[in-house]
């Protein structure tokens, strides 16, 4: 307002006509600064120069996933269509010019829970050298009005900023449902977000140096305008794995592991209930403890029937593998 003072705001619709002291830089302080304020009188006493947004740097991956496609049992099909989505692009984009099409956007991958979505998008980025953003999707619904598309925003300049680079959200239905009429100002606000979204997906080029993969177990309520072509090219599914790549899954986790001689693979593998990837690896991880609790070094096949049994058996429960005890 003047050299002494200003108006701040805590929270939208709040704000305060404050004194600057003397000590504070002015040369600083402009319209929609970020500042820092006493807690009883609310005076300027600094001036936030970073005008990043902390959440930010949390979901920024400062190093690279250690997985690689070594690592993933089976979906060749899957790895083949990521690849051609979202790492040649950003490493070798001049494929795409001389052959005179637009590489895909965005890329959603879909399926049952454990079925490997988002072990595949580490390895994608343990492949490239682009930053990597990773949050859910629920990261993006925030207290206050107005907070959740600021921070859509942000994430997008951040990876503007950063790029090349890869946004992926997981549980992106989170915010991004079929939109309905409600008179609820929580469901509004997701769907102020959700739109944000869409307009952060429109407003980049399909050349530009930056890719966004989205995951979910349930497309089928995810809003049209969210998944249609142009925003997201690219619909990657992830069905339950057949009795061979469970057998692949489960040599991929055992190879680290010990085994006694007993130990048969097929035989592990071999039911009638449908098993994920996730489930074999609690299968080994559950194994590997009964061992322990005996003070063995090497896992026998007796371990491996009673961690399938147990696993099947919170299978059927619904429990989640985060719960096992």
């Amino acid at each position: 307002m003047d050299d002494d003072h200003g108006i701040v705001s805590s929270q939208p619709g709040v704000e305060y006509y404050v004194p600057i002291p003397s000590f504070v830089d002015k040369s600083l302080l402009e319209a929609g600064q970020q500042i820092l304020c006493h807690s009883n009188t609310m005076a300027v006493v600094g001036v936030i120069q970073d005008q990043t947004n902390p959440l930010l740097n949390v979901m920024k991956v400062d190093s690279a996933p250690k997985e690689s496609y070594n690592d993933v049992g089976g979906l060749e099909d899957q790895i083949q269509e990521i690849k051609e989505a979202v790492e040649l692009p950003l490493t070798h984009p001049e494929i795409y010019e001389d052959i005179g099409i637009s590489p895909p956007k965005g890329v959603i991958l879909y399926g049952e829970p454990g079925t490997g979505k988002t072990l595949l998008v580490k390895a994608v980025a343990h492949e490239t050298s682009a930053t990597f953003l990773r949050l859910v999707g629920s990261e993006l619904i925030q207290k206050y009005l107005g907070d959740g598309p600021k921070l859509v925003r942000e994430l997008f300049k951040c990876a503007q900023d950063n790029a090349p680079s890869i946004v992926f959200i997981d549980e992106i239905d989170a915010v991004g449902s079929k939109r309905y009429s409600s008179n609820s100002g929580g469901t509004r606000e997701i769907q102020r977000t959700m739109l944000e979204l869409l307009n952060q997906l429109d407003g980049f080029d399909t050349r530009s140096n930056i890719k966004v993969i989205m995951a979910t177990n349930k497309i089928e309520n995810l809003d049209p305008a969210l998944i249609r072509p142009g925003r997201i090219d690219r619909k990657i599914y992830f069905p339950l794995p057949d009795q061979k790549t469970l057998r692949k899954i489960l040599s991929i986790h055992t190879s680290k592991m010990t085994l006694d001689e007993d130990v048969n693979l097929d035989e592990i593998v071999a039911t009638k209930e449908a098993l994920t990837g996730a489930d074999i690896k609690a299968i080994c991880t559950e194994a590997g403890l009964l061992a322990l609790r005996e003070r063995r070094m090497k896992v026998s096949m007796k371990d491996f029937v009673k961690a399938k049994e147990k696993t099947l058996h919170l299978k059927r429960m619904n429990i989640p593998e985060g719960l096992y005890i």
